[in-house]
């Protein structure tokens, strides 16, 4: 079976530990994230490829998705990956404190992206291509949080999408929004340092930092691929990472 992929937000945290999880295996992958960073250390040469896009940019990712590069990029392949890792935590506070421009962004990049890239890699398929979409979703989707209403929101936008998606049957598609759990990555120092004001629950996260409870990223990214790559991928369009059993074998 010939596999590709692409990931969102790839250039550091969970997004280049899935990418280099996916290296190590051998399968070639495509990085879209506002910044190159080049080919991981250590990784096979030859399989590594990204592209500078800032995906809260809608009208700069439209125009992407109208180019050959996506298509060009699965083509000949017998199952494509996709997964929508990026996001963004901010705007952060209550509505009175939130900036709407800050909105507007977080809609783009957590929602929007990813639901636009979902459509254009089913639209592109050809016959009997496989196609796995996965999107890194939250206990903040399920669960709501002080201060954080726009990052519930958007998570949870992510969960219906693959619910609705899971009904549409569509033949050779298979999609499932994960939660990750908590690691350790730049996104959980950040909220470690926000004002309180904004974030009433931050003495919790200060809390699962010290008593060491947070995933390494390389950690949750090998279980993680290997969930996606799993046959049980998708039978539940909403599933914890931290609920799934590790695949046989």
């Amino acid at each position: 079976m010939q596999t590709c992929a692409i990931v969102t937000g790839h250039s550091r945290g969970l997004g280049a530990a899935i990418v280099a999880e996916l290296l190590h295996r051998g399968i070639p992958t495509l990085g879209l994230s506002r910044g190159v960073v080049g080919t991981p250390a250590g990784a096979p040469t030859g399989l590594f490829d990204e592209v500078a896009l800032d995906l809260r940019d809608l009208d700069a990712l439209r125009a992407w998705l109208a180019g050959p590069r996506m298509a060009n990029w699965v083509i000949g392949r017998h199952q494509v990956l996709l997964v929508n890792n990026a996001a963004m935590l901010e705007p952060m506070g209550p509505p009175p404190l939130q900036d709407t421009l800050a909105v507007a962004h977080a809609v783009s990049l957590n929602v929007a992206a990813p639901l636009m890239l979902s459509a254009a890699l089913a639209g592109i398929a050809a016959a009997g291509q496989q196609r796995r979409i996965l999107h890194v979703s939250s206990g903040a989707a399920r669960t709501p949080y002080a201060g954080w209403s726009v990052y519930c929101a958007t998570k949870a936008a992510l969960d219906q999408h693959a619910r609705a998606v899971m009904l549409d049957q569509v033949p050779g598609l298979r999609i499932c929004s994960l939660a990750p759990g908590v690691i350790d990555t730049a996104m959980q120092a950040a909220l470690r340092s926000v004002d309180a004001a904004r974030f009433p629950l931050r003495e919790r996260f200060r809390d699962l930092h010290r008593e060491g409870q947070l995933s390494a990223p390389a950690d949750c990214a090998r279980r993680l691929v290997a969930y996606l790559l799993d046959e049980r991928f998708g039978e539940q369009p909403v599933a914890d990472l931290r609920g799934v059993a590790a695949p046989a074998g």
